[in-house]
């Protein structure tokens, strides 16, 4: 008699782990993916819903009653003829960590600063997360928020533009264009500039706005507290996916590149030392201590427009070493300073 030969059958009917977790996790993103359309706009019965998931509407009644299960308030509106969530409902707060709730309490300091504050900013969301948690988190929230304050950002004042902001993000997540009046430093008068935006962006003292008119093919920087003007259009935008800010700048000192790459050498006397490497003033920095106890610091910046006036204000306690080109424009500034402030009109 022959022994039984070993198979990787299953026992019919049975199904492995592996395609058991599968099924589920399907089933699941379904059942979100169904409180996803009641919670949101639009008109969805079941024949909507089914032909929007692909699925029978047997099903949607199925995963209505897993949300019903699961405490979720839907209801039936023979009004609009739809389902949706009970509009007073609240989900339960996310299980965060104190860490986590330090980060938002920050967040909502931060957000408060002028030149920080052009939307409602973190503070409603956590009062929100205040009114829900339990003591131990509430605290976190209040105290980390009592005691952080941001001020004095030496901001540009976009006090009068927080709606010129508002309208470049909104513009930017539904993808439509925006359009307006820009003062341009370089015209006479304001110029009408409709655009594709590409980018929002804080960048040192200043928001600024990157995009594309329809006339040309590559982007440009806007600085927003000089529009005079702007709304959002009802066109859509063209926003390359493969878009990357810091390949856009690349080696600017702020936000405007020049077309020439320079690297730069400056050479911090003792007065200055400590105090200059404080902080990173550019992302291609690098810093050598030297015996004297000066500070030699090197870059390399597209343009020198910007980086410039950077210089002049540590004007008594740097020498620029390299290029030539910097630092004849250190001294022709440095000689109108002394021309204008010596003038004995004034």
């Amino acid at each position: 008699m022959q022994p039984k030969k070993k198979t990787n059958e299953r026992p019919q009917g049975k199904k492995p782990d592996a395609e058991r977790r599968l099924r589920q996790a399907d089933r699941l993103a379904r059942v979100l993916r169904v409180l996803q359309l009641i919670q949101g706009r639009g008109r969805w019965d079941t024949k909507a819903i089914a032909q929007e998931i692909e699925c029978s509407e047997r099903t949607v009644y199925r995963d209505l009653a897993v949300l019903e299960l699961a405490g979720v308030p839907w209801t039936y509106e023979k009004e609009s003829s739809s389902y949706r969530v009970r509009p007073d409902y609240q989900f339960p707060i996310l299980n965060l960590t104190d860490e986590e709730l330090l980060g938002q309490a920050t967040a909502a300091s931060a957000t408060k600063a002028p030149g920080l504050d052009v939307n409602l900013g973190a503070k409603p969301t956590s009062e929100k997360l205040a009114a829900k948690a339990n003591d131990k988190s509430e605290q976190i929230l209040l105290e980390a928020q009592r005691f952080t304050e941001v001020l004095d950002l030496k901001l540009a004042d976009h006090s009068r533009h927080r709606d010129f902001i508002r309208t470049v993000q909104w513009a930017l997540i539904q993808k439509k264009q925006v359009t307006g009046q820009y003062q341009s430093p370089y015209e006479e008068r304001p110029v009408k500039l409709t655009l594709h935006p590409y980018r929002l962006s804080l960048v040192k003292s200043a928001w600024y706005l990157i995009g594309r008119t329809p006339q040309e093919s590559l982007p440009r920087t806007y600085r927003i507290v000089r529009f005079k003007s702007l709304r959002m259009l009802d066109e859509p935008a063209i926003i390359p996916n493969d878009f990357s800010l810091k390949a856009y700048l690349r080696n600017a000192w702020s936000v405007y590149r020049g077309e020439q790459s320079y690297h730069v050498e400056l050479l911090f006397f003792k007065n200055a030392a400590e105090v200059v490497t404080e902080t990173v003033w550019h992302h291609t920095q690098k810093v050598q201590r030297n015996s004297d106890g000066t500070v030699t610091i090197t870059f390399t910046v597209d343009g020198l427009n910007e980086i410039v006036w950077w210089v002049l204000g540590w004007a008594g306690r740097v020498q620029v070493v390299q290029p030539l080109e910097l630092r004849q424009l250190v001294l022709s500034q440095h000689r109108q300073a002394i021309q204008i402030n010596e003038d004995d009109k004034l």
